[in-house]
């Protein structure tokens, strides 16, 4: 579990500053701004789903690790999920299905619980 709790009207705020963008309605944000989106809504991710089975990883801003199950202790974890700020933060509001950026190569989820279609979207606008 994250060291503090996210604070859901932090999380909206900051995913609502990047959503022109990812709509195609503005330029990329600036990088603080997309990071703070990025971060926040991946420990929201760590915040619904604590554990330490799947590490998802949006480089070069954040990574988490959760989901309940095996814990992994050294080296790279069986269950690790990659992608873009973009794709994360589309598949985190729910404007991209996980079937869809998987299929679509927009995102490497390797290991059996690394699904994580059932914990998408973290915020809904």
């Amino acid at each position: 579990m994250p060291a503090r709790a996210v604070d859901p009207a932090e999380v909206r705020a900051a995913v609502q500053a990047v959503l022109p963008w990812l709509r195609g309605e503005a330029e990329q944000p600036e990088r603080p701004v997309l990071a703070a989106a990025v971060r926040l809504s991946l420990r929201t991710l760590e915040q619904i789903a604590p554990g330490r089975t799947v590490e998802v990883r949006v480089p070069p801003f954040a990574a988490v690790q959760c989901v309940e199950g095996p814990r992994h202790t050294r080296g790279t974890p069986p269950n690790v999920v990659e992608t873009d700020a973009r794709t994360w933060l589309e598949l985190a509001t729910g404007d991209l299905a996980w079937p869809d950026a998987v299929d679509g190569a927009r995102v490497t989820a390797s290991g059996t619980r690394a699904d994580l279609s059932h914990l998408l979207p973290v915020v809904r606008f």
